[in-house]
């Protein structure tokens, strides 16, 4: 039987240029002439930014203009923009928004919604550019300068867009993470003010059972000292525990009250100390449910996703799965997984010099951090369900 061999089409060779892929512009700026090809350049700040309009050889068509971070100003600055772009025969153009925190996005949004076609200049790249410029000189205009550079090297950058659902992923799994570092340094606060009053009771539990699956803080909340537990004794305890309907065995109460018999005297601004320890709990409290409302948010969203299929893999909850859809965002902006290890930088840094090649170094520094955490936050969830 003779079996049919596929031929594959030879490719021809692929045009390469020196920068990013997603800031070239070349075959754009060959298409239509650098003189009919504009650059506006944007440097932002919190109220207002800074913007300049030239063509790619660097000839200034609408000098330094300040622009307020209003619905009127932004408009007249697109305005104005498109108006000076048709008056000198500009066919072609691109925005380049300097990152600044949050703050350039006003901006952005103004671009985007005028149809202008925006990118994101790294402040690393402009910075690289301006040194050699105006090397003891930083002022708005020498920035104008150093981000056109960049962008014309192709340090522009592209965004690709993200839809809503994967916003809001990443704007909740970032709100739970922060609510959860919250949480943790009231829990820190409260056993140290616990340790003030009631010396040593918070030792009888684990760090990670003091606050979760125990008895101690329905225990403290109502004998907030050593004495109290002392005249209530096992019984008065479990009474108290029974009618509240909180689970408990009998040997943990037994272990509490023999503390109490020789725990060490409280500070002599006890009662403070456990006024405020309780408030701070009712915070806690406040932020479990706030956690736990997200959570059911995030499980909302996820499933719209297909990084729900990560939920079949023991290790990867609701949590961690939500973390990585929102960060790394829609799964066909990536071609493999390389490229969303390569923007996470979960690859080793090289060192290469004529014979010397070091290929083994420490990961890179220059990443996605938060695409990072998120990366590795599953891979230590993998190997502890995966040993």
């Amino acid at each position: 039987m003779v079996t049919k061999t596929k031929r594959r089409k030879s490719r021809g060779s692929k045009k390469r240029f020196i920068g990013k892929p997603t800031g070239q512009i070349q075959e754009r700026v060959q298409a239509v002439g650098p003189e009919r090809f504009g650059v506006i350049a944007v440097d932002c700040a919190k109220r207002r930014s800074k913007w300049m309009l030239c063509n790619f050889y660097g000839k200034v068509i609408v000098e330094p203009t300040q622009v307020e971070h209003t619905t009127g100003g932004l408009r007249a600055m697109t305005q104005r923009v498109a108006a000076a772009c048709q008056a000198e025969g500009l066919t072609d153009t691109i925005v380049a928004v300097e990152m600044t925190g949050i703050y350039h996005k006003p901006v952005q949004r103004a671009f985007r919604k005028a149809r202008f076609d925006t990118r994101i200049v790294h402040p690393f790249a402009s910075s690289h550019y301006r040194r050699p410029l105006h090397p003891d000189a930083k002022t708005d205009d020498n920035d104008l300068e150093a981000i056109f550079h960049a962008a014309i090297k192709g340090y522009g950058l592209l965004t690709l867009p993200v839809g809503e659902v994967y916003q809001s992923l990443q704007a909740i799994s970032r709100h739970r993470h922060n609510l959860v570092k919250q949480r943790a340094r009231l829990m820190v606060q409260i056993r140290r003010l616990l340790h003030q009053t009631m010396p040593g009771f918070a030792d009888l539990w684990e760090d990670d059972k003091l606050f979760h699956k125990s008895i101690a803080l329905c225990v403290a909340l109502n004998f907030s000292s050593a004495d109290a537990i002392r005249k209530a004794g096992v019984d008065g305890i479990a009474s108290h525990l029974n009618n509240t309907k909180v689970r408990f065995q009998r040997r943990t109460i037994e272990r509490i009250v023999a503390w109490a018999g020789t725990a060490a005297e409280p500070s002599e601004l006890g009662a403070m100390h456990t006024r405020q320890w309780q408030q701070l709990n009712e915070v806690r409290q406040l932020l479990g449910e706030q956690i736990t409302a997200a959570e059911r948010e995030m499980a909302g969203f996820l499933a719209k996703t297909p990084y729900i299929l990560l939920l079949s893999v023991t290790g990867i909850n609701v949590v961690s799965a939500a973390r990585l859809a929102g960060e790394a965002g829609p799964i066909e902006h990536y071609a493999s997984a390389r490229a969303i290890n390569g923007r996470a930088g979960l690859y080793p840094s090289r060192y290469q010099s004529d014979e010397v090649d070091h290929a083994d170094g420490s990961l890179v520094r220059q990443c996605n951090r938060k695409l990072r955490g998120a990366a590795m936050l599953i891979a230590e969830n993998l190997i502890k369900c995966h040993p």
